[in-house]
């Protein structure tokens, strides 16, 4: 069996790099960049200081904030008639992982052509997007470095996922002085989401040892210290830590994909508008559970990664030990305990279910499920 390892072609990271990667930006000869954000970053003042650091470099730009908590296709659309109108040559995304699948949208769509929903699936697009230079400010949904898109069709109430070599961002940034202002709500949530990337890497039927290793390493560096990161903000090793382990955990599910966790968040966040991190966090020990009797080993192998004692455990305790460790860690960063209290709905579970066996997402996961199981996976979460 082959393998295809994707990754952007240069990633710039550690604290104060953002000056090393306005130096890089200035080397590829860009003209004028659309600078994608959200309100909040643009109220900051974060977006304006990303554009006079580009006018230092000889980069002229524009600011488009209107990338909302899960993008939608008339996002989208608002961001590439501002990128046409004012004949940008590249793309900036500022943010965290909705600002990088708007921009990869817009990208896209500029070379392509058609609307953002033409690209559904895996490697619909013919031609590469338009450059994109991903600047992160979170630690976690890792879509600076992916080529992984999920963006909001409002009028099926789902998230399509775009899975497409052609969106993979030219060059990553990730300085954790950009996320040292992160509030601890979203900084758990981030935190989890990459924890769940890592897993669902790990136990992937696509997992090769490269994932592996990085996914491995993910997973204690985020058990090490999300805990720290949420609970003191400015603890600037606990940040760097974590930007670090939310690249690692992007490399492994980049390259081995993701699994019914994933699936079944997006379709949660399509339908009630729900932080997709918490979506993730909620349901990962849920869907484990699940696919413990097919990969018991390898959650073995999570269980120690967390920190778990281990010693004389069979597979069966290891995996256990393994939903455990996420359950406390979960709780400890003050992750709701299921799906009611965010506002889910029973008599939703069905269509929820039936959504998620269609998304890309689940193609990989270790244990294959029908509707009836899905539906199970989400009764247990509530």
């Amino acid at each position: 069996m082959s393998s295809t390892f994707f990754i952007p072609a240069v990633n710039i990271m550690g604290t104060g790099c953002l000056d090393d990667a306005m130096d890089a930006i200035r080397k590829y000869g860009f003209r004028k960049a659309l600078i994608v954000t959200d309100t909040g970053l643009a109220k900051a003042g974060v977006a304006a200081m990303i554009a006079e650091k580009l006018v230092l470099q000889g980069i002229d730009s524009v600011i488009f904030d209107g990338a909302k908590p899960n993008p939608s296709i008339a996002n989208v659309e608002s961001g590439l008639g501002l990128l046409k109108e004012s004949a940008c040559d590249f793309v900036v995304s500022l943010g965290g992982g909705s600002p990088h699948d708007c921009a990869k949208g817009i990208a896209l769509c500029a070379t392509n052509g058609g609307q953002i929903g033409d690209y559904e699936g895996v490697d619909r697009s013919s031609k590469p997007q338009l450059p994109l230079i991903a600047i992160n400010t979170t630690a976690g949904t890792a879509s600076e470095m992916t080529r992984f898109r999920i963006i909001t069709d409002e009028s099926r109430h789902v998230k399509m996922a775009i899975v497409d070599r052609n969106v993979t961002p030219l060059l990553s940034v990730n300085d954790p002085a950009l996320m040292v202002a992160m509030p601890k709500g979203l900084t758990a949530a981030t935190g989890m989401d990459a924890l769940t990337h890592a897993i669902e890497a790990y136990v992937s039927t696509a997992a090769n040892p490269i994932t592996d290793a990085c996914a491995l390493k993910a997973i204690t560096l985020i058990s090490s210290n999300l805990r720290l990161a949420v609970h003191d903000g400015a603890d600037a090793a606990a940040r760097e830590n974590m930007a670090y382990a939310q690249f690692l955990a992007g490399m492994a599910f980049n390259n081995a994909s993701l699994g019914y966790v994933h699936a079944m968040a997006h379709q949660l966040g399509g339908f009630y508008d729900l932080p997709h991190g918490v979506c993730n966090a909620v349901l990962l020990p849920h869907v484990q559970s699940f696919n413990a009797m097919v990969c018991a080993p390898r959650l073995t192998d999570v269980a120690h990664a967390m920190g778990a004692d281990i010693r004389g455990f069979s597979p069966e305790e290891g995996a256990q030990a393994a939903i455990a460790a996420i359950r406390s860690l979960a709780r400890d960063v003050d992750i709701p305990a299921g799906l009611r209290e965010l506002g889910a709905r029973l008599n939703d579970i069905p269509t929820l279910a039936t959504n998620a066996l269609k998304d890309a997402c689940g193609v990989t996961n270790p244990r294959a499920a029908d509707q009836r199981q899905i539906e199970e996976i989400f009764r247990s979460a509530f």
